[in-house]
């Protein structure tokens, strides 16, 4: 069974399987994954990002329970909008970095060690991408993962846009994760799982400095008072439509990091 697959519970780790909700959009790539995190023999599970607000696939994911906990890699509603029917379907409490998002538990730390469904996921504060996204790290019988949120992607690159994202935040939560084991798994939010994050968190660094060298030959060109919709409209001239405001908010992201470290 290959990525996408609708409705269906698809085995990735000895450990991590994952369901993956049908809303599928230019920002949410094939839709977002809802991953089910148990050790071998374990009964209970955890659920990382229950998904959207979809009765049908919440049902789903609730049905290879029992869920002793529900986990959030950030607050975005395609993660977390069918959180309070998984809460009523479960009662399984939930845990976030924003406390506002946790119910029945209290925030999570950083660095936390999670002891549960007879596994240890360590919780990597990784904004960037928003304020409060974090990762969950675990191994197991010499299999290392990481859960990813939208930290990483299984396709492409994730989206840094202001006022929530900050691309210096991000930079250096990448710096982190490229400094994982060598070999551990991507679990993404979003699109297929990759096979080593090192590899992936250093092309994601390189693809950001290519980016701003472009946006800072842009602002050569046309001066420090450069408006996002111009820069747009060279580096990202390429880009559809229908995602042409995110690329505006990415824009407003990195001219904010160019005046953070003093280029403007």
């Amino acid at each position: 069974m290959e990525h996408p697959a609708y409705g269906a519970l698809r085995q990735v780790t000895p450990y991590a399987s994952v369901l993956l909700a049908d809303n599928p959009t230019p920002m949410t790539l094939d839709g977002t994954n809802t991953w089910i995190v148990r050790a071998p023999g374990s009964r209970e599970c955890v659920v990382i990002d229950p998904g959207p607000d979809d009765g049908e696939h919440l049902r789903r994911v609730a049905g290879h329970g029992p869920v002793a906990l529900i986990l959030l890699t950030h607050h975005h509603p395609d993660h977390t909008a069918g959180v309070q029917e998984f809460v009523e379907l479960t009662g399984a409490p939930v845990r976030a970095f924003d406390p506002a998002l946790c119910v029945g538990a209290e925030a999570l730390g950083v660095d936390e060690l999670l002891s549960v469904a007879s596994l240890r996921l360590r919780v990597l504060a990784t904004p960037g991408h928003t304020g409060d996204s974090v990762c969950f790290a675990v191994e197991h019988d010499g299999v290392s993962a990481l859960f990813a949120g939208d930290s990483l992607l299984g396709r492409g690159t994730t989206v840094v846009a202001d006022p929530d994202g900050h691309l210096g935040s991000y930079l250096d939560s990448l710096r982190r994760l490229a400094e994982l084991p060598e070999g551990t798994r991507v679990l993404p939010g979003h699109g297929p799982e990759l096979a080593d994050v090192r590899a992936v968190a250093s092309a994601y660094l390189a693809h950001r400095e290519q980016r701003l060298e472009q946006v800072r030959q842009v602002v050569r060109e046309h001066g420090p008072e450069v408006t996002a919709q111009q820069v747009v409209e060279v580096v990202y001239a390429d880009v559809d439509r229908s995602v042409r405001a995110a690329a505006e908010s990415t824009v407003r992201a990195q001219l904010t990091y160019l005046h953070e470290t003093g280029e403007l």
